[in-house]
């Protein structure tokens, strides 16, 4: 196609809301649409357009711009987060708070963690307990449990005392934290686990489908595959056999297949209980991309939806597809292939991770960097550990520390901790 904006940049971003965040040398700015520059570079980093504001550093600290370019929140955070239901978290002097849009502090900075909003609730923690915080930045429920999860469709898990239950956004207790176990909802069910059998309750506490089986999964596509007298099969969410329980193994559904152990081989079926792919490999994974990997002889390839061979089994290890590219083992080495089976990145890393947000995390030399897909270094490696990205950050070890960086390699937060996780 047509150039519209001539590559100049060291780095650039994509457009969000009329404006693309641009990197030369070591400063970031914008651009508008047609290539002009609307905001100078200037900027430490720069964050995407949310909402009319993006996120920017300046030296070490995290302020918020407008589409001008003018400082709508002065850089004051030793971290900040991006608009989310109106609220920003943010760090300062180690402890945690949230900001309004005026960058006025809606809830002091006083948690030792805390999650974004959700459902109108933040998760918290104070010390070892959790709770919730609303939106005004008042406790809505008390920190008491030992563990939380974020509010899906109303409800929330808790743990207490080793036991499981739910609560409500109202902090009452809607299933009694009597559970051995308990997964999460998806699909209007949750599997839970009671005296050592697992069935499935509803969003009321009620037990829609009572403890039986001796294994049971979330439901996946109106399906849950679930382990009864050491066979697998599927039910639906009236707790109907729908799939008789036949195979050695069952996985749930993913792109209208599942996979299956049948006489010694994986295969797939489809929702009618049907082989769709006999069984024939070694082993097999889910099918992410329209494609599967697939064992067959001691070595990977990858099927298509059809049971053909698109990619022959010829890799010591194969991963699932990510953002189009999959990493692969190959001499001992990882590396990476598109979906014809080319090689983006020849085999030469220790260890390797799957894309995401564009970037890889590989080790060479001893040592965690990145790569870009097109297989070049896009931050050298030079960390004792590196995570994948998400939001735009990776947590990384220096020595014996944790601290998180920016896609141009930049520390955006010192590494300080015992461990760091990755944003969400």
């Amino acid at each position: 196609g047509k150039t519209v904006i001539k590559p100049k940049f060291d780095d650039a971003g994509e457009f969000q809301e009329g404006r693309a965040r641009i990197k030369q040398g070591n400063v970031w700015g914008y651009i508008d649409k047609t290539g002009e520059m609307a905001i100078n570079p200037q900027f430490d980093w720069a964050g995407e357009f949310k909402k009319g504001l993006a996120l920017i550093r300046l030296g070490s600290k995290f302020g918020y711009i407008n589409k001008t370019g003018k400082l709508a929140i002065n850089p004051q955070f030793d971290y900040a987060d991006d608009f989310q239901a109106g609220r920003a978290r943010i760090l300062l002097d180690g402890k945690w708070g949230y900001i309004d849009k005026n960058g006025n502090i809606a809830t002091n900075p006083q948690f030792d963690g805390t999650e974004d909003f959700g459902e109108g609730l933040a998760m918290i923690r104070l010390g070892s307990k959790y709770g919730y915080i609303d939106k005004t930045g008042e406790i809505a429920i008390e920190p008491q449990f030992d563990g939380t999860e974020d509010f899906e469709e109303g409800l929330a898990r808790i743990e207490l005392g080793g036991k499981y239950g739910f609560i409500d956004k109202n902090g009452k207790i809607v299933i009694n934290h009597r559970l051995d176990s308990a997964g999460w909802f998806q699909e209007g069910l949750a599997n839970i686990k009671l005296g050592g059998k697992w069935g499935y309750t509803d969003k009321s506490g009620k037990m829609v489908i009572s403890p039986q089986f001796e294994e049971a999964w979330n439901f996946q596509e109106g399906l849950a595959n679930i382990e009864l007298g050491g066979k697998y099969g599927f039910i639906d969410k009236n707790g109907n056999i729908v799939i008789k329980p036949q195979f050695g193994f069952a996985g749930g559904f993913q792109e209208g297949l599942a996979m299956i152990y049948l006489g010694g081989k994986f295969g797939y079926i489809d929702k009618t209980g049907k082989i769709a792919i006999k069984p024939q490999f070694d082993f097999t994974w889910f099918f992410e991309e329209g494609l599967a990997n697939i064992e067959l002889g001691g070595k990977w390839g990858y099927i298509d939806k059809t049971g053909k061979v698109v990619i022959e089994p010829r890799f010591e290890e194969a991963r699932n597809f990510k953002e189009g590219l999959a990493r692969i083992k190959l001499d001992g080495k990882w590396g990476y292939i598109d979906k014809t089976g080319e090689m983006v990145s020849k085999s030469q890393f220790e260890d390797a991770w799957d894309f995401q947000e564009g970037l890889a995390s590989i080790k060479l030399g001893g040592k965690w960097g990145y790569i870009d897909k097109t297989g070049e270094i896009a931050i050298k490696p030079q960390f004792d550990l590196a995570w994948s990205f998400k939001e735009g950050l990776a947590g990384i070890k220096l020595g014996r520390k944790y601290g998180y960086i920016d896609k141009s390699g930049n520390i955006v937060i010192e590494p300080q901790f015992g461990f760091a996780g990755n944003f969400n």
